[in-house]
């Protein structure tokens, strides 16, 4: 189900200024390989941030955005020059398309939460790939506890497009167990009626789960980092940021 925050596009314009893109570090390690990269997809691409800053830094091949929220996919429709599509990655099933990079930016790797939807949503984007394609996505390292912090990192406010005030608290359901974390993002305005909810809950796999992930879907591991600056990939590194070829 695509949470309601997300659905609504006034809630969706919001989700850029609270993660504007000059504060984002994984654009700074994305955008190169999206620019040296003549086919590219986009998988959970949200309002489509990144595709539109391709296209602004003069990316002139094929570039396509995939997200199942309406509200996002509305902001992103803005800039024409782009392909979306409405859905997740079972929406490319029959397509007749091949990226020569496919990305999955701002954690959205994590949304996967069964083995099977992981399962069939590796398989997918591996047949979408050319032979020499790179499919290239991050994941939180669960080492490294992030969450604990995350009622600070991500509570603040914003202005909206007439200058409102909208505030964010996020708060993470304890205790967390497994690989599982559920947390809840509560948006409010002096204006508005009642608060606006967003109820989420990501997965955290280390990195040989991943890898064995992959290798079902006929990929492998290339390189791997631990965060932005392409760091080696260490017990307490904060991501684990994979870059997978087919095997």
């Amino acid at each position: 189900m695509v949470d309601k925050v997300f659905t609504d596009t006034r809630l969706a314009a919001l989700y850029d200024r609270f993660s504007p893109e000059g504060a984002r570090e994984d654009f700074r390690f994305y955008l190169p390989l999206v620019m040296a990269a003549f086919s590219v997809l986009d998988v959970g691409c949200g309002t489509g941030a990144l595709l539109r800053r391709a296209r602004v830094e003069g990316h002139t091949g094929r570039l396509c955005g995939v997200d199942p929220a309406p509200g996002m996919l509305e902001v992103a429709r803005t800039h024409d020059d782009i392909e979306w599509v409405l859905g997740d990655a079972s929406a490319l099933c029959g397509r007749d398309d091949r990226f020569d990079l496919v990305v999955m930016t701002g954690h959205a790797f994590q949304v996967l939460l069964g083995d099977d939807e992981l399962r069939s949503t590796l398989a997918v984007l591996a047949a979408t790939l050319t032979d020499t394609g790179r499919f290239v996505f991050e994941t939180r390292n669960p080492l490294a506890r992030e969450w604990e912090s995350w009622h600070r990192r991500y509570s603040g406010a914003v202005s909206d497009e007439t200058g409102a005030v909208v505030r964010c608290v996020c708060h993470v359901t304890e205790p967390v167990e497994g690989d599982l974390v559920s947390f809840t993002h509560t948006f409010t305005s002096d204006g508005w009626a009642w608060p606006e909810v967003s109820h989420s809950t990501l997965r955290f796999l280390d990195a040989p789960t991943l890898a064995t992930f992959l290798s079902g879907a006929g990929l492998v591991v290339a390189e791997q980092f631990g965060d932005w600056d392409r760091s080696p990939l260490t017990p307490t590194s904060p991501e684990i940021i994979t870059v997978a070829s087919r095997a």
